[in-house]
């Protein structure tokens, strides 16, 4: 029996409307634009107001992304939120995204792959919906990460920012669709990108709260070395599997981590910089969200055309990495 193929039938995103900037920045921590420009290409980012959750920012991308499918919520089978910063450790987040946007039909759960996540999400999803389990999918990637950040750290404070980004996956025509998946991990890099209290290694107490372990800790110089490493590879592997090469690679949408890492990526594949979707200069890092988020900007300003073949990728805590091969 064949697979049925799957695509993306609609894209949505959300971010705050607080505005961030290097300038602001450099009134908490010791830093400046300069520096942060420099050594990362971020100019601003975006921050939730006071009391705004995952799940809130979820909704928003979801129900975007429903409309420009055509679906309603009712459609929805599945729903699955890709984060780092849930809610709450359980229920899910994507249980409460289910039941604010009236996806009534839906199962739906977390799962998270630090930065890597809403790739991880897809390379779930899509076999669900290939298999008939599922016809239609809504996969979230969504993040508050201001709200883990360690404001008197200048070498990880200054990268982050919130948002969310969604998309409905349906079925497709033969030859159309998600083509390939490439995912891989190596856990003996964990402690490299790690929030180390909160869970049941290191449990919330007096302790951990005093020495800041609640907060986003990289080792940046490590991190930066292994996603050079990985994201041009994981592209041309993904490219392999599907039966391509990177001469026919039409759009490249990665994640927004830092505008050198993109670059040796655009330099290996051979790509020129139309090709690419950056938006990292006004968002910053927002892990699970930034793929996401920069494919519906990309498509809703007309960049990405029927047939254009893209590599999505990415990399993250874990260490984790993904990449997928989609002919739009």
């Amino acid at each position: 029996m064949s697979k049925q193929a799957v695509k993306i039938l609609g894209t949505g995103s959300y971010v705050p409307e607080r505005i961030v900037t290097n300038e602001d920045m450099a009134k908490i921590v010791e830093t400046s634009d300069e520096w942060i420009r420099t050594r990362t290409g971020i100019h601003e980012r975006r921050f939730v107001e006071e009391g705004m959750a995952t799940s809130d920012m979820s909704v928003q991308a979801a129900l975007r992304a429903i409309e420009a499918s055509g679906l309603t919520p009712e459609d929805i089978d599945v729903v699955i939120v890709a984060t780092v910063t849930p809610d709450h450790l359980f229920p899910a987040t994507a249980c409460l995204v289910q039941d604010r946007i009236g996806a009534k039909n839906a199962a739906a759960f977390d799962l998270t792959a630090g930065c890597t996540g809403f790739l991880y999400g897809l390379s779930v999803a899509v076999p669900m919906l290939e298999a008939g389990l599922y016809k239609h999918a809504l996969v979230i990637g969504a993040e508050t990460l201001s709200k883990i950040m360690d404001f008197e750290d200048r070498a990880t404070c200054v990268l982050f920012g919130d948002g969310a980004g969604a998309v409905v996956l349906g079925p497709a025509e033969a030859g159309k669709g998600f083509l390939s998946f490439e995912m891989g991990a190596d856990g003996s890099g964990g402690p490299l990108l790690i929030q180390e209290a909160g869970g049941s290694r290191n449990p919330a107490s007096q302790e951990t709260v005093l020495n800041r372990r609640h907060f986003v800790s990289m080792a940046g110089n490590e991190v930066f070395k292994f996603a050079v490493r990985t994201l041009g590879s994981v592209s041309e592997k993904a490219l392999e599997k599907a039966g391509y090469t990177k001469d026919d690679l039409d759009f490249l949408i990665p994640h927004q981590a830092n505008f050198r890492i993109i670059e040796s990526a655009v330099n290996r594949l051979g790509l020129s910089q139309d090709k690419v979707y950056v938006n990292l200069e006004r968002y910053g890092n927002m892990s699970s969200a930034s793929i996401p988020v920069a494919l519906d900007e990309a498509v809703r300003m007309g960049k990405i055309h029927d047939n254009d073949l893209l590599v999505l990728v990415g990399f993250g805590a874990g260490l984790t990495w993904g990449a997928t091969v989609v002919r739009w």
